[in-house]
């Protein structure tokens, strides 16, 4: 009996294309993959809506310009590629909290948030400490 997990897309097929991207993100584009400064982008972007004074007086804002660049629109792109490529192969299904995390840790929600939450700030702290 087939699982939806058989369904997927070929991770190795999955990995050649995403090595290919890279390839001709550094080549084209003369950019490394990357998302972590997307985020910081978009943070300045919703903090110039609350206070634009802050964000002009703000160093690192004067780095990285809050505005929509190709990173920003490659985090898109992956929202909308991981929408095509699961509803393609018939896996698209919303579920708060895998059957992994349940059968480890319990049906709540709000705990796997959390985790996920905390586990997001670490590594985003790691990626900006290493300039990524």
């Amino acid at each position: 009996m087939r699982t939806i997990e058989d369904k997927g897309w070929s991770p190795y097929l999955a990995g050649a294309l995403s090595g290919l991207v890279t390839i001709f993100s550094a080549l084209i584009a003369g950019h490394f993959l990357g998302a972590s400064t997307s985020f910081v982008r978009v943070a300045g972007m919703i903090e110039k809506i609350v206070d634009p004074e802050k964000v002009k007086g703000m160093q690192y804002f004067v780095k990285f310009v809050p505005q929509v660049d190709w990173q920003v629109m490659f985090i898109i792109g992956i929202f909308i590629g991981s929408l095509i490529a699961s509803t393609t192969s018939k896996t698209f299904r919303f579920n708060g909290v895998p059957d992994m995390w349940e059968t480890r840790f319990g049906k709540s929600a709000v705990k796997r948030g959390l985790a996920a939450f905390i586990g997001g700030i670490i590594a985003m702290f790691g990626a900006r400490l290493a300039d990524g």
